[in-house]
């Protein structure tokens, strides 16, 4: 989450905003929380068994090592080293299919509910976001030096984390949402957290 923090620049945000077709970069940066929060909570759920924790493992060692850090700009527009990546790592509607499943639709209108961006560039912008978490996840493991053992720690340690801070309610949220049948149907919820509180992950309050 600090890796990502650092990424995620007033800058990027602008751009994502732009790409996405939106007009409030405080929408983006809270769906762009609310995103970022039920991928690593969906990540940590699926290494929880011995299987999904050496699938994801695989699919970081192949794909994603990180480089498409490098050049975010690049990257959510389609230009620079982001035309030299491999596909597999750029291939956010693929990596949400492996991360999210059947749950995809129901993350979306959970993430808009809060954020207050409607479901179309919601969804867009998870499609975005996807490969950056998988490389800032591959980064991680390759620095940190973890197995697969590790990598399940890593996300669930992350969760946790996340799930007792103060400035980040969401995480408790999504982990009902994962673990509930995925309809998304956690309106009351959501209401009751509202959008102004998604925002903390990324420590932009205006």
């Amino acid at each position: 989450m600090d890796l990502l923090q650092g990424q995620l620049s007033d800058g990027v945000l602008d751009q994502l905003t732009k790409q996405i077709g939106a007009n409030d970069k405080q929408q983006t940066a809270a769906a762009t929380a609310g995103i970022m929060n039920t991928l690593v909570g969906a990540l940590a759920k699926n290494a929880s068994n011995p299987e999904g924790a050496q699938s994801l493992s695989n699919a970081l060692d192949r794909d994603h090592d990180g480089s498409v850090l490098t050049d975010l700009m690049g990257m959510f527009t389609g230009g620079g080293q982001a035309q030299q990546q491999n596909s597999r790592a750029m291939n956010g509607s693929g990596i949400l299919n492996h991360i999210l499943g059947d749950r995809q639709g129901g993350a979306i209108d959970m993430i808009s509910k809060l954020s207050g961006l409607d479901s179309g560039k919601t969804g867009n912008l998870m499609t975005m976001l996807a490969p950056l978490l998988m490389g800032a996840l591959g980064k991680t493991k390759r620095q940190q030096g973890l197995d697969v053992g590790g990598l399940a720690g890593l996300l669930s340690g992350t969760v946790t984390q996340q799930r007792q801070s103060q400035q980040n309610p969401t995480m408790g949220l999504v982990t009902k949402f994962l673990d509930a049948d995925g309809d998304g149907s956690i309106a009351d919820d959501v209401a009751n957290i509202g959008m102004k509180l998604l925002g903390g992950l990324f420590g932009r309050k205006k």
